[in-house]
């Protein structure tokens, strides 16, 4: 599809998403919403991309958060529909059972944030800057963050982001949990490429199931996340790729996965 912010490709089973406004910090305005919702359904839908990965153009934003000429102009009802809007639009990476990988190439602020918090891992360039600073806008974090964020670094230190408006380091977003790697700026985004290019050699129902059990199995009882885990297990073991996987270890070869 044609994109004016987005730049896409799709190489060995990873496609890569890059957020191209650099000349405003990749901020996302409603332009870049829509074409992001667009072409990650279309991924999501395509059987030949099994991992995602998003990334920003230009080496100071990932994204530098909403378009504030846009957020200025809302009101009560209008500021609701867009929050329910981008949620929907975030729900839906962060509930995909395809992986998203975030490489934050730089300032993830307010949605930019928010953006990263919906994928399934994110890593950070030693450069990179995280924040929601939307209490400096008299605002909180509408998108996802007040709710994502706790459950990821804990209520305390999410709280502390989020009622201070400060920016934390990639050093300190990993020592609190919100990335899983920091690398040199340099290294991100191919070292995120090989991380999703490893993902993708892995059978894909199970990739999926690994999510599924774990996104969802959190937001149940122990005893209940175990069934679910347990109907996961036995799901799988009725598949050809089960039969594959089993084989080709047994054999001493790689495995060939049919996604089935």
């Amino acid at each position: 599809m044609p994109c004016e912010t987005l730049l896409h490709q799709v190489e060995a089973n990873v496609a890569t998403i890059t957020l191209n406004r650099p000349q405003s910090l990749n901020a996302l305005n409603a332009q870049l919403l829509g074409e992001l919702s667009e072409l990650f359904t279309g991924f999501i839908l395509d059987p030949e991309v099994r991992v995602i990965v998003i990334t920003g153009a230009g080496e100071k934003a990932f994204a530098a958060g909403a378009d504030i000429r846009e957020l200025a102009q809302t009101d009560a009802s209008s500021g609701e529909q867009l929050a329910r809007r981008v949620q929907s639009i975030f729900r839906e990476i962060h509930t995909s059972t395809k992986p998203v990988i975030a490489a934050i190439n730089g300032f993830a602020l307010g949605g930019g944030c928010e953006l990263a918090l919906a994928c399934t891992l994110r890593l950070a360039a030693d450069t990179a800057k995280l924040g929601q600073p939307e209490i400096k806008l008299g605002v909180l974090p509408g998108w996802g963050g007040s709710q994502l964020l706790p459950r990821l670094i804990g209520h305390s230190a999410a709280l502390k982001m989020m009622l201070t408006g400060e920016m934390i380091t990639a050093a300190e977003a990993l020592r609190l949990g919100l990335v899983d790697e920091v690398l040199p700026a340099a290294e991100l985004l191919p070292r995120a490429q090989t991380l999703a290019a490893a993902i993708a050699a892995q059978a894909p129902l199970a990739v999926a199931a690994c999510i599924e059990a774990v996104r969802f199995g959190a937001e149940r009882p122990l005893l209940d996340a175990l069934a679910l885990e347990a109907e996961i297990f036995g799901r799988l073991c009725g598949t050809d790729d089960k039969r594959e996987g089993t084989a080709a270890f047994l054999e001493k070869r790689k495995p060939v996965w049919v996604g089935r």
